[in-house]
């Protein structure tokens, strides 16, 4: 930690809200701007996990499909 001058002023309880209002609508942006790419990463791989389970479903009911005869006596 740094000392302080003795020519600084004191900082004041507006000076701190002040930076604080800046520093949260810095981080709002930032925040906003990469919110849109994880959105569109987020639904392109639900999008594969659906399909993926549709085909592997289809597959496997192919697979188990059973022909069942009925006959009459």
């Amino acid at each position: 930690m740094s000392t302080a001058d003795s020519s600084s002023e004191n900082i004041s309880r507006e000076d701190i809200r002040a930076k604080f209002s800046e520093l949260k609508d810095s981080l709002g942006t930032t925040a906003e701007s990469a919110r849109t790419p994880l959105l569109g990463a987020g639904a392109a791989v639900l999008l594969m996990l659906v399909v993926l389970a549709f085909v592997l479903g289809r597959r496997r009911g192919r697979a188990g499909r059973t022909v069942v005869e009925i006959r009459r006596v």
